[in-house]
């Protein structure tokens, strides 16, 4: 598979306590609407060619949430493979945003289909902080691994 087909993101994370948080998004556009559990992702997008995955999660980071990735250490989180065939490459970073400040870039797509009219929507439509268990079921199910590998990395 080429590059081309890879995506990489962050799993940004927080400490609450003795428990971890992550921080999720949620895709905009008229697609993910009305879907909730098994959509949400970690901000992320496609790699340049050539370009390393980590450079390329924190610039998707910065797109997707309007904030800039924090600079600190990142756990490399592996590979997963979602359905479609992409590969994401995540990695784990600790830090904190207020979810309710997230501000997406946007696509265009022809909207309603067949239409010919072409509607801007953002990326990411909101954001949001969730549990480690509560992170598994609203994340795409190929990125729930992500949480899994988090824990066994910061523990």
């Amino acid at each position: 598979m080429s590059k081309a087909q890879t995506s990489a993101g962050i799993l940004l994370y927080r400490r609450d306590g003795a428990a971890l948080e992550v921080l999720l998004v949620h895709p905009g556009g008229p697609f993910f609407a009305r879907k909730d559990d098994g959509a949400w992702s970690i901000p992320k997008g496609l790699l340049d060619d050539g370009e390393n995955p980590l450079t390329a999660a924190r610039r998707e980071f910065a797109e997707e949430t309007g904030h800039p990735a924090p600079t600190g250490p990142a756990h490399d989180l592996g590979e997963v493979r979602l359905r479609s065939g992409k590969r994401v490459v995540g990695f784990a970073v600790e830090g904190d945003l207020d979810a309710d400040a997230i501000v997406s870039n946007t696509f265009e797509v022809v909207w309603p289909p067949r239409s010919g009219k072409t509607q801007a929507f953002p990326e990411v439509d909101r954001g949001g902080w969730f549990s480690l268990d509560e992170a598994r079921v609203k994340l795409n199910p190929a990125q729930a691994a992500f949480v899994d590998r988090l824990a066994a990395a910061v523990d």
